[in-house]
């Protein structure tokens, strides 16, 4: 069997809430998930006054809504997606790095994603966009135009089109590419956050995405790059051990990409993790977040 004809599966489809009633637009052999999130405590929402505004007890005295008697809301984002698809396709899945990176922006977005404007790179299905356009004022969303994963996002933002604040893009994106669509140049004169999930798997693919991020944080203004993965293990022969390869292969690809001159102005480091868990999955030790900044831009996360 050919790897074109190999088929994987995302671990995280076996535990998701499948919605027996949506029915997917685009084709019959996609699923449609439900994606339950918990808001972060410190939004306020207009139509939990009912929770949190004037209330009175049994004998008739005034209850005083205190922060920790706050009920954290639930939200659902929607999001229609294949099942089992070859490797070349894994983006019409989901996968948890994007989990964790809608973590991260869930608990952080509501300050420093407000009033900037997000580029997401390799977005698949479109769920992490999804988050970050609960916060920022506007959203582009790229990937590479292959089995219709464009026409998917939009499908997807379509459906979740009360949570989105912001802007709401969709262009196409290619890693391998030397010249881009005008859309794209245009918008990267204002870019100031790019959000990237899953897409170390191959290695091919991240060299290029490496040298895409070289050549979007060589252009003003300054970015901050959030980079979420999950470090796949395999045991080898060769290291008598169990190795991640694609994951030292991105950081291999990462120091090169320093030593070069542009490079060279990056701050890159690893985040903890230890952000609250606001999606529904298992956060596995082997997920990981890195943060690549030029050296002008450096966003508050306290």
């Amino acid at each position: 069997m050919s790897s074109d004809e190999y088929h994987v599966t995302s671990e995280i489809h076996q535990a998701i809430n499948k919605d027996s009633a949506a029915k997917p637009s685009l084709s019959a052999e996609n699923v449609v998930s439900r994606f339950s999130f918990k808001y972060p405590l410190n939004i306020e929402y207009s139509h939990s006054d009912k929770n949190c505004g004037v209330r009175i007890d049994e004998d008739g005295d005034l209850i005083v809504c205190r922060k920790a008697d706050k009920i954290q809301e639930e939200g659902i984002i929607e999001i229609e997606h294949s099942y089992s698809t070859t490797l070349a396709l894994v983006g019409r899945q989901i996968w948890r790095g994007a989990l964790l990176l809608g973590d991260f922006l869930l608990h952080h977005g509501p300050s420093f994603l407000q009033d900037h404007i997000v580029l997401e790179l390799g977005s698949g299905v479109g769920l992490t966009s999804i988050v970050a356009a609960m916060f920022a004022t506007e959203v582009i969303c790229t990937d590479i135009e292959v089995g219709g994963i464009l026409e998917l996002i939009r499908a997807n933002a379509a459906r979740n089109c009360k949570l989105l604040k912001a802007n709401f893009i969709v262009l196409g994106l290619d890693f391998f590419a030397n010249d881009w669509c005008p859309n794209v140049e245009a918008k990267l004169t204002n870019v100031t956050v790019i959000l990237v999930a899953d897409v170390i798997y191959d290695n091919d693919v991240t060299e290029a995405f490496v040298n895409t991020l070289q050549r979007l944080l060589s252009t003003p203004p300054g970015k901050t790059v959030y980079v979420a993965l999950e470090k796949r293990y395999v045991f080898t022969v060769a290291d008598l051990d169990s190795v991640a390869p694609c994951y030292e292969y991105f950081l291999q690809c990462l120091q090169k990409a320093q030593e070069r001159p542009a490079g060279s102005q990056w701050q890159v480091e690893q985040l903890p993790i230890n952000f609250p868990q606001y999606f529904n999955y298992e956060r596995v030790k082997e997920l990981v977040l890195w943060r690549i900044m030029s050296k002008c831009e450096v966003l508050n996360l306290s």
